[in-house]
Parts: structure tokens; sequence; C-alpha cells
């Protein structure tokens, strides 16, 4: 089973966000609410968490790509915890 990595809410009024990197390689391991990634407002850098423990598995975005708010940016195997 796969469960996707989305872009959270990012603050009142904000629709997109710049990816600034990734806190967990592709093979690792992570638990619920643990940050896996980070992305970028005009006003603060926001940490993206995972909703279950797992095991990522795909990154689907890159720094510097622009993100949006329910964007699936990575994938992870939660059976794998």
């Amino acid at each position: 089973m796969v469960a996707e990595i989305t872009v959270h809410e990012l603050g009142d009024g904000v629709e997109s966000a710049v990816f600034v990197e990734w806190l967990k390689e592709v093979g690792e391991s992570f638990a619920a609410d643990e940050a896996v990634a980070e992305v970028m407002t005009d006003k603060v850098n926001i940490e993206i968490t995972a909703e279950a423990a797992g095991v990522l598995t795909a990154q689907e975005c890159q720094p510097e790509d622009t993100v949006q708010i329910g964007q699936v940016i990575g994938r992870y195997d939660p059976t794998a915890a």
C-alpha cells in the first residue's frame, strides 16, 4: 500500500509555495507527524509532515519547484514502518 504526502494548508490566502528541501531520503523511515520536507512562502518556511509512520518511497518534486495546496509531493509505504 502506498500513501501520499501532500502540501498542507499554507496560511491565510496563500495558495502556493516554493519547495525547499527533503528532510528524508527515499528508503528512510519516519514517525507519524514527523517532518519530511520543507516549503517556503513569501513570509515563512513550513515543514510538511507525514500523516502516518512509514518509509519514503518517492520524491515527486525538487528544490525550487513551485507547489500548490493539496499537491502530491511524495509517496510512502505505511506498512513498512
